[in-house]
């Protein structure tokens, strides 16, 4: 197979595990706290990537380091909580909201990462944003309107992308500063140590999982967390990063997916096109992005909340 066809190959699997998620978190906090889920979640994802650490430790897998060096704990700890932050936002929000619509939501972090940088840099807003911000909202009253009235979890869900656009900002700041997988395991580490801190504070009694819950954990930590960070490595050094983009503004798609063969949750006709609003806006977000060099382009990484 081509390079390119197996780095689309590599991303499109890596968009269909990340979209897979949502409805695999939304059943599994039926029987973890949040913050328990997440400890265990990201233990696990930072235990099956030391193997592949130990592997590569002799490769170039990332971009050279530029300019003065930065301490490697510092960069994790700040993406890390940015991190945690993210998923614990969706996780809250999955108690209440439902899988479909907390991924389009989440997915508005592609359109706020511009919106962001314009603001804070006070430049006139791109057209493409002119036109992402209508659509944004329109699909979001569409996909509220179609699973009922306006609920906690959508706010946690909003939530969610409003953080997860700021680990985008700071990732752009910060990953050419060190190799690629040691950064990414570093992030995961992170987010374990404060989900554990988390955990012992909220949930001192509730901290082993069921037996039921184990077999999904170790699917989010494994194969939607290790997993999908080498897909993504490995596939993003053969595909651009307009084409990789491309690939992952379809993860709300994937989701709703997976949230209807998984738990049998449905998206109306309402709903559908409040989704296809989304996507688009979040393509406009991303042409904004490209717009200004200065401007991170908008892409998950390196597992999507």
């Amino acid at each position: 197979m081509p390079p390119h066809s197996l780095g689309l190959l590599l991303l499109v699997l890596v968009t269909l595990l990340w979209g897979s998620t949502f409805a695999v978190v939304k059943e599994l906090g039926e029987l973890l706290p949040p913050a328990v889920l997440i400890a265990w979640r990201f233990l696990v994802a930072s235990l099956a990537l030391l193997p592949a650490l130990a592997l590569t430790r002799r490769m170039t897998v990332g971009a050279a380091a530029s300019g003065p060096a930065r301490p490697l704990w510092r960069d994790g700890l700040i993406l890390g909580a940015w991190l945690i932050a993210g998923y614990g936002t969706q996780t809250i929000a999955l108690q209440t909201t439902s899988a479909n619509r907390a991924a389009f939501f989440t997915a508005l972090s592609v359109v706020l990462v511009p919106l962001w940088l314009t603001l804070a840099q006070r430049r006139p807003l791109p057209w493409a944003l002119w036109l992402a911000l209508p659509l944004a909202v329109g699909g979001l009253a569409l996909l509220s309107w179609e699973g009922g009235a306006f609920v906690v979890g959508d706010l946690w869900a909003l939530a969610c992308a409003v953080t997860y656009a700021g680990f985008i900002i700071a990732l752009e700041r910060t990953a050419s500063q060190h190799e690629a997988l040691r950064f990414t395991l570093a992030q995961l580490l992170a987010v374990t140590a404060l989900a554990w801190a988390w955990a012992l504070l909220a949930e001192p009694g509730q901290l082993w999982p069921p037996a039921g819950a184990w077999g999904p954990l170790l699917y989010l930590g494994v194969a939607a967390t290790a997993v999908t960070t080498l897909l993504q490595t490995v596939g993003q050094r053969r595909v651009s990063a307009a084409e990789a983009s491309l690939i992952y503004a379809l993860e709300p798609v994937a989701a709703a997916l997976f949230s209807f063969l998984l738990i049998g949750e449905r998206i109306g006709l309402r709903g559908a096109l409040g989704g296809l609003l989304v996507v688009v806006a979040t393509l406009l977000g991303q042409r904004a992005g490209e717009a200004h060099p200065e401007t991170p382009t908008p892409q998950a990484e390196p597992s999507s909340p």
